[in-house]
């Protein structure tokens, strides 16, 4: 774990927002985002998270931090013996992780260069269950055992670097009998993300390993999409080569004199 050292001092002076950089910008604020430039020049998919304690680093560098870098459309949130809560920020694969304890206070605060921050990958392997059980359905039902059956099957066949399956609720003949048994069978993981835009995304991991529920609405609130995925984190919650690109241009520009 590294840390972003030029921040983690108590008396830092306020600096500008990092979309308004210039000479006038407070120097711990300008060496901190080079040293987060310099790690985001180096990752690249699929490597292993880049970690920047800011533990330690007082109060208002860190809301100085946090307000330069600012929100992106990615939010999520892992329960457990404890509660993460990651925000992406600006520069897409940047993420702000926040860990707190059960009555609430703060254990530990980050900033994260990933994909997907590597708690939530943790989560969905410890979090979650391989033994899909199949009962009786109830009597309205007429798709939820074949849906199940494949679910199960491609569930315990997946290995990561393969494609995610996609099933479409949207597209089957499902009634609700069918998506209330399929729901209760597959149970609620201890993820779950939304991802703002056009419209709106949200992401949950059932409790069963490598099945997650993307659901998509538009700008009116109306669902238009409803998916089941198989296999590693939904693209929808994950940074792309492409994105970690922009990021480095972005935070370029931005550094520039």
């Amino acid at each position: 774990m590294s840390s972003l050292d030029t921040l983690l001092h108590p008396t830092a002076a306020p600096g500008r927002p990092l979309h308004l950089p210039d000479e006038r910008a407070d120097e711990r604020m300008s060496a901190a985002l080079r040293e987060l430039l310099g790690a985001l020049r180096t990752y690249q998919p699929g490597d292993a998270s880049i970690v920047f304690s800011l533990a330690g680093a007082g109060d208002d560098a860190v809301a100085q931090l946090v307000d330069s870098l600012g929100e992106g459309e990615v939010r999520l949130t892992v329960a457990g013996q404890r509660r993460y809560t990651l925000t992406e920020t600006a520069l897409t694969g940047v993420w702000r992780v926040r860990t707190t304890s059960d009555d609430g206070a703060s254990v530990d605060e980050r900033l994260e260069i990933a994909d997907v921050p590597a708690v939530v990958r943790a989560a969905a392997l410890h979090g979650t269950s391989t033994n899909l059980s199949i009962g009786a359905p109830p009597k309205d039902a007429m798709n939820a055992l074949p849906v199940l059956a494949e679910l199960r099957h491609r569930a315990q066949h997946f290995e990561r670097g393969q494609p995610n399956h996609v099933l479409s609720f949207t597209l089957l003949p499902m009634t609700d009998a069918d998506l209330k048994y399929v729901e209760a069978q597959l149970g609620v993981g201890p993820v779950q993300g939304t991802v703002s835009g056009y419209g709106r995304c949200r992401v949950t991991l059932t409790g069963q390993r490598n099945v997650w529920r993307v659901q998509h609405f538009n700008v009116g609130g109306a669902q238009v999409l409803d998916t089941l995925e198989v296999g590693d984190v939904p693209v929808a919650l994950c940074a792309a080569a492409e994105d970690f690109e922009d990021s480095v241009q972005r935070l370029e520009a931005l550094l520039e004199p």
